[in-house]
């Protein structure tokens, strides 16, 4: 008992204390940059996505704005063209227009996004927060509208209220075309360039506002199934489509925003390298003090007909235990931190510079598991080096001295 309490007290628990805690910290900072950044991207590119869908397909146009000014026609033999790809999943017809909503003591510019009555409102229901959608399905065109929060807050529209609009006519020197619409739900995106002017409505209403037919359209928003085969996906339908036709992945049309989420995974990798370095460093500075506090057992193990690689097998096993000590307060303080941001959501953003308005957290089991193994693996392997020390160890050297 005496001896287990001196042994308690030497350099290599104090050693060993700090290189746990390394590990712990190591990895819970691990997966929670893996959370944090894998939560944003997700969050970013779903507001992107189903605002503006995944592909649009438009006419050819020198137009660096939203806004529809060449439409074609929307045909079942084209809508089937597109649908052939596998990767799809939905489409449906859209058109923009720019107008200005004007009240009696204010006016706002806005965009205004006609849909057809195919499209799936329920993509939209997270970001519903009054009233209901418009209802494009009615035999006769709807006055009804869809507008942002921050949008009703500036003009001080309510549900229910009647609100003008007014729109540039077609011809230069023609007067202003008048709309009166109705707002019957509000929206919130946390997307500053998406609350700040777009407006849904019956895509009949840009067609009457251009004075198209019932077939002319803007374009098709396209959704795909897997995100990650977007562009090549942009690429066969471009194939597939009319010569007048062009087809664009949303990575091309919003690039600034995707590169910069880019850079979320490039920063997660450098910080798994530092964590596992200092882990790894850690770890290597405990083992070495271990065998060198313990030259006299490796001695004895040795007179008695112990091989150097079952020696090192000793020593590498109870490095594991400690590095998997560590693993298991680490991903404690990491998922912790998931669940509680998760629920609670008391890491605040602003939504001027991330798009959202708290920090967004997701985590894949999977991936949570393979860092683990990969970082326990990695580890155990480069302890290899330092474990090494035990072939310089002598028997004769280190059992002569008393």
């Amino acid at each position: 008992m005496q001896g287990q309490k001196q042994d308690k007290s030497t350099v290599s628990e104090r050693i060993i204390n700090i290189a746990t805690v390394a590990v712990a910290i190591g990895i819970a900072a691990i997966l929670i940059a893996m959370s944090t950044s894998e939560g944003l991207q997700r969050e970013i590119q779903k507001k992107t996505s189903v605002f503006n869908g995944h592909i649009l397909v438009t006419s050819f146009e020198n137009n660096e704005s939203q806004v529809s000014l060449l439409p074609f026609e929307d045909s079942q033999k084209l809508r089937n063209q597109i649908s052939e790809d596998e990767n799809l999943e939905r489409l449906h017809g859209i058109a923009l227009k720019a107008g200005m909503l004007k009240t009696k003591n204010d006016f706002e510019g806005f965009l205004l996004k006609g849909v057809s009555e195919d499209f799936d409102w329920s993509s939209l229901s997270f970001f519903l927060t009054q009233g209901s959608f418009p209802n494009t399905k009615k035999e006769s065109v709807t006055n009804e509208i869809l507008i942002s929060e921050t949008m009703a807050d500036r003009l001080g529209l309510s549900l229910g209220q009647k609100v003008e609009a007014f729109f540039q006519s077609q011809t230069v020197e023609g007067l202003p075309k008048r709309r009166r619409f109705t707002v019957v739900g509000i929206y919130f995106s946390g997307f500053p360039d998406i609350d700040q002017n777009l407006i849904y409505a019956d895509i009949r209403q840009v067609q009457r506002l251009n004075q198209w037919n019932k077939n002319q359209i803007g374009g098709y928003e396209l959704f795909v199934n897997n995100f990650h085969e977007v562009e090549l996906t942009a690429n066969r339908i471009y194939e597939r489509l009319p010569s007048e036709l062009n087809s664009s992945s949303i990575t091309d049309r919003f690039s600034g925003i995707f590169q910069w989420l880019a850079l979320f995974d490039f920063n997660v990798l450098v910080i798994l390298i530092v964590m596992l370095l200092v882990g790894v460093i850690n770890m290597a500075t405990a083992l070495l003090v271990l065998i060198l506090e313990r030259s006299r057992m490796i001695g004895l193990l040795k007179a008695l007909g112990a091989n150097n690689t079952l020696v090192q097998k000793i020593f590498l096993y109870n490095g594991t235990v400690i590095m998997t000590k560590g693993l298991f307060w680490g991903n404690l303080i990491g998922l912790g931190f998931y669940f509680s941001q998760h629920y609670w959501g008391w890491i605040q953003l602003d939504p001027t510079t991330y798009f959202v308005s708290q920090a967004p957290v997701y985590i894949d089991g999977f991936k949570v598991i393979f860092v683990n193994l990969f970082f326990l693996g990695i580890s155990t392997l480069l302890l290899w080096i330092p474990s090494k020390i035990i072939l310089r160890i002598s028997p004769s050297r280190v059992l002569g001295y008393r």
